[in-house]
């Protein structure tokens, strides 16, 4: 097949952890063509279909380091000419971001296989996904009213807030129940009331991880991703520090995947990262999900390929349908 990664700049990858890589070098182990590009180079003009301006076909050089690809070819490369475009581009949730899933949703109507589906990313904001499942999560708000924000933290006394649009704990801030600077923590996420925030109560079980359990094709991978706060910090994230250690999933880890998955799968999301705290779901992962590589390197369950037979799978089903 002819895969097209729709991501951050391929240069940035960190190879050693990098999930987008771990894709790429599996489906290079099994003879698929490789083409990346950015967001930026989508374009569409009327009359024709969309296309990456820049597309550039790689080679992995078998190194895992600032050289780890060759570019063999590049040039114009219309999507729907593609086998599969896989949009792997990290947060912010922007407007850009949603701009480019309209492009994407449009190579769609021109015959291209796009995964996770565009429209499903759109309805699926990783932070406020959540809000349709209040039986699998704990007390969350989500508002830009500082009074609401005082309010919920005088009924619940240490709570979370962070913005809608980060990615590995970026702007993630704990108030316990002194209320020490609250006020300015408000000021600060809501741009003075403009901003829309999220606000939840501190979960104590975050000391045993916030894990990531990965679910393929709606189907669970049978370990996740504990990512354990470090010190004094409150963000189990990897990129905030946070310490990974691959475990089996609970028995209520796979209920909650085992629910959620199949529904989700159904409306187009192939690959999904629940963030789980507890007994509690905090997030619903659908625009780049990590995690492949710890798992692994940890546990030698090679979630990359279980990914792959999953992709391939779902493009046979494409091309067979009527």
């Amino acid at each position: 097949m002819k895969l097209l990664f729709v991501a951050d700049p391929i240069e940035s990858f960190k190879t050693y952890k990098d999930t987008t890589f771990a894709m790429m070098r599996e489906a290079a182990r099994r003879g698929h063509t490789l083409q990346v590009c950015e967001p930026r180079d989508l374009v569409w003009v009327r009359g024709s279909r969309v296309v990456a301006r820049r597309c550039r076909t790689v080679i992995l050089t078998g190194r895992e380091q600032a050289d780890w690809f060759a570019v063999v070819a590049e040039g114009e490369v219309a999507l729907a000419d593609t086998d599969a475009v896989l949009m792997r581009k990290d947060p912010p949730f922007d407007a850009e971001y949603i701009y480019a899933t309209h492009l994407l949703q449009q190579a769609e109507r021109d015959g291209a296989r796009v995964f996770n589906k565009p429209s499903a990313l759109r309805d699926h904001p990783e932070k406020l996904a959540i809000l349709e499942f209040p039986e699998w999560i704990g007390p969350t708000l989500v508002t830009r009213e500082a009074e609401a924000v005082r309010a919920f933290h005088a009924e619940h006394g240490d709570i979370i807030l962070k913005p809608l649009d980060g990615m590995g704990g970026m702007g993630i801030f704990r108030v316990g129940p002194d209320g020490m600077n609250l006020g300015s923590i408000i000021e600060t996420l809501t741009k003075d009331g403009s901003t829309t925030v999220m606000v939840q109560r501190f979960l104590p079980e975050i000391v045993h991880g916030d894990k990531r359990i990965l679910i393929i094709g709606g189907v669970p991978v049978p370990f996740c991703l504990a990512r354990i706060p470090q010190g004094s910090e409150v963000r189990g994230n990897l990129a905030a520090g946070g310490k990974g250690v691959a475990q089996p999933l609970s028995a209520r880890d796979r209920e909650i995947a085992e629910t959620l998955g199949p529904l989700l799968a159904a409306r187009g999301l192939l690959l999904i990262g629940l963030d789980v705290i507890g007994d509690c779901v905090t997030e619903i992962n659908v625009t780049s999900p990590t995690c492949f590589q710890e798992i692994q390197q940890q546990t030698g369950f090679d979630v990359a390929a279980v990914f792959v037979d999953a992709l391939e799978a779902a493009v046979a089903a494409h091309l067979s349908a009527p």
